[in-house]
């Protein structure tokens, strides 16, 4: 993530099973919610980092309608590559300035038609989107998001109980936003999900499991993928080291029923190594964070059916 003089539309979506989870990453990474499906920011984020983000614009020119965006992309230099142009909705139930899908296509055609290129619809080499909102158009080049989670999924060990790839993508976006020089541990990594999103993401992360079996599925699937990462087998009430992030998935399923205290001691030790610490859990522990030294910051559901998981930001008091 980079910060430039450039604004950026992001186009986001999120079913409502996710999206409070979808609503406290755009916060992660960009310090706002969007507006419906729409969030700008001068915060320049790879779309594909994101399960949430569908498209980025880079906005190049803004005017008060089509006509004057007609006008300025005729400054376009194409060099001889062909072009689309793509309208995009603003998803606002209430605004009755909603574009129809004949007016969009008339846009496309109306701004195409001034940029100064061939157009071609299946396989352009530049995609430009244009989007009305608040009251303004904006027009610039697009970027699409890669579904790089989705791959994640063929992975050769698999617990039925292991975070989605897609919910662990966006949790490690929440964790580390911004993502030079970040120091990240997943003390209790199962078969490594966290652990494969976070280094396809080109973060600093190792992993630790107690669990013999899990630790070996972490290391394999890791592998499988071509990254390299430390998988360490032991306790994570034994780490010495620190870190900056610690994400923790307590565990949960039947063979890992573990009492309060021992919770409460999994939870103090990492705040003797972590100065923050995101928190999956399937039931209120909000007391014995709060024991264990770290401060609430920010938290969100994501619901599976009648399941539902709470994402908790910590921080160090």
């Amino acid at each position: 993530m980079d910060r430039k003089l450039s604004t950026y539309i992001y186009v986001v979506a999120a079913n409502e099973e996710e999206r409070s989870l979808c609503m406290l990453e755009m916060r992660s990474l960009f310090g706002i919610e969007p507006t419906f499906n729409l969030l700008e920011s001068p915060i320049r984020i790879d779309p594909s980092r994101s399960p949430f983000i569908k498209t980025r614009i880079e906005v190049l020119f803004d005017g008060s309608g089509v006509e004057e965006i007609g006008e300025l992309v005729q400054k376009i230099q194409l060099d001889g590559a062909t072009f689309k142009v793509v309208a995009i909705d603003y998803d606002n139930p209430y605004d009755d300035t909603k574009i129809e899908y004949e007016e969009k296509r008339a846009v496309e055609r109306e701004i195409g038609l001034h940029i100064k290129g061939k157009a071609e619809m299946r396989m352009p080499d530049r995609v430009f989107g244009v989007v009305r909102m608040g009251g303004r158009w904006r027009f610039g080049e697009c970027a699409m998001g890669e579904a790089i989670w989705l791959k994640h999924n063929d992975k050769p060990r698999k617990y039925s109980t292991a975070l989605s790839t897609r919910v662990a993508r966006a949790i490690v976006n929440i964790a580390v936003p911004q993502t030079a020089g970040v120091t990240v541990i997943d003390p209790c990594c199962g078969i490594g999900t966290v652990l494969v999103e976070a280094l396809s993401m080109g973060i600093d992360i190792v992993g630790r499991e107690i669990n013999p079996l899990a630790a070996i599925g972490a290391r394999e699937n890791v592998a499988f993928f071509g990254f390299e990462a430390e998988v360490v087998l032991g306790d994570m009430r034994e780490i010495s080291e620190r870190y900056d992030v610690a994400i923790i998935d307590m565990p949960y399923n039947l063979c890992s029923v573990i009492s309060p205290e021992e919770k409460l001691e999994m939870l103090s030790s990492a705040w003797r190594f972590a100065s923050r610490a995101i928190i999956v859990t399937i039931e209120s522990i909000d007391s014995i964070i709060e024991q264990s030294g770290f401060e609430i910051k920010d938290r969100c559901t994501v619901n599976k059916g009648k399941f539902t998981r709470h994402v908790i930001v910590c921080e160090r008091l």
